[in-house]
């Protein structure tokens, strides 16, 4: 291959700009890949964004949907990067394979031991977690390692509106751990389930703007359009043409963590059927009243256009 071509091509596998070392941050990702659709897109957005310097890939469980749940992640983040042409450039992990026993217990597992690691790590920059379901693995490196929760910030997807809050999926996968992680000193950023179901798409958009771009965006479609069609007995999700990609906040708001759209709140208490009760002198989590859909989605369409020009 002519040189010069072969340096535009590693130009753009990295996007055709660079970002400023200071201004870059380290991030894990944690994410329950196989459960339905959506993870891949964040998945393969965090990948392509050079602000982030990931430090491994966390297979998250996704409750009794599946009895091999977090090795079913383990595998689809494997081949979504094997489809990216970048399998074995990031570290990927195998995370509890199911929910705290109580809210005392730890599960150890590669991915927890990954976060404490990075956490006690020596760095100038600021490391982030993102959870894209449960928050087992967080709630297990604390427990196993509690100097953890001064060194990182976490994102977490899930959990009902407020004030009261409301039964939703990724919390309903370990309502301990969550009650360990809001009880903890540990950094968190809520994005419940009102806010991540304002990201919203067509499946004739994602037609347009996923399906021509590259291995990638060809799996990314069909794959979500043969999720739509298998779901298609259920009553009220999903609605037919459009879908949510509820994980995609986690990546976005590392790029912008709009400063004007979250509020300070005292950490509630969770109880058992994932309502909300306040816990006056808890401590304060920021949460998150809206993201902004059209910056997330318009930034992952162009860094996936640009990709699949190394395809070409």
């Amino acid at each position: 291959m002519n040189k010069t071509i072969w340096e535009l091509k590693m130009l753009l596998r990295n996007m055709p700009f660079e970002v400023p070392k200071e201004k870059q941050i380290r991030l894990i990702i944690n994410t329950e890949a196989k459960c339905e659709a959506d993870d891949q897109y964040a998945i393969v957005h965090a990948v392509l964004s050079p602000r982030l310097q990931i430090k491994g890939i966390i297979g998250a469980h996704f409750g009794t949907r599946s009895a091999t749940a977090m090795e079913d992640s383990y595998y689809e983040i494997n081949h979504v990067l094997d489809l990216m042409g970048m399998l074995g450039k990031f570290d990927v992990l195998h995370g509890a394979p199911c929910k705290l026993p109580d809210p005392n217990t730890p599960i150890p597992s590669e991915g927890s031991n990954l976060i404490i690691r990075e956490a006690l790590k020596e760095d100038p920059l600021p490391l982030f977690v993102t959870f894209q379901g449960p928050l087992t693995d967080l709630a297990s490196a604390y427990l196993q390692e509690p100097g953890i929760a001064e060194r990182l910030t976490a994102i977490w997807i899930g959990g009902g509106t407020y004030p009261e809050g409301n039964p939703e999926f990724n919390l309903s996968n370990d309502i301990d751990a969550a009650r360990v992680v809001f009880n903890s000193p540990i950094r968190l950023w809520q994005v419940p389930k009102n806010v991540y179901d304002m990201v919203r798409v067509e499946l004739a958009e994602l037609a347009v703007k996923v399906y021509p771009h590259g291995k990638v965006g060809k799996y990314l479609y069909e794959y979500l359009i043969s999720h739509n069609m298998k779901n298609g007995h259920r009553l009220e999700w999903p609605k037919g043409e459009i879908w949510i990609l509820g994980d995609s906040p986690a990546v976005s708001l590392l790029l912008n963590d709009q400063p004007f759209d979250y509020d300070w709140i005292e950490a509630p208490e969770i109880a058992s059927d994932m309502s909300y009760i306040p816990r006056p002198g808890n401590r304060k989590i920021r949460v998150y009243r809206s993201v902004d859909s059209r910056f997330i989605l318009e930034d992952f369409y162009a860094k996936l256009t640009l990709f699949a020009l190394t395809e070409k």
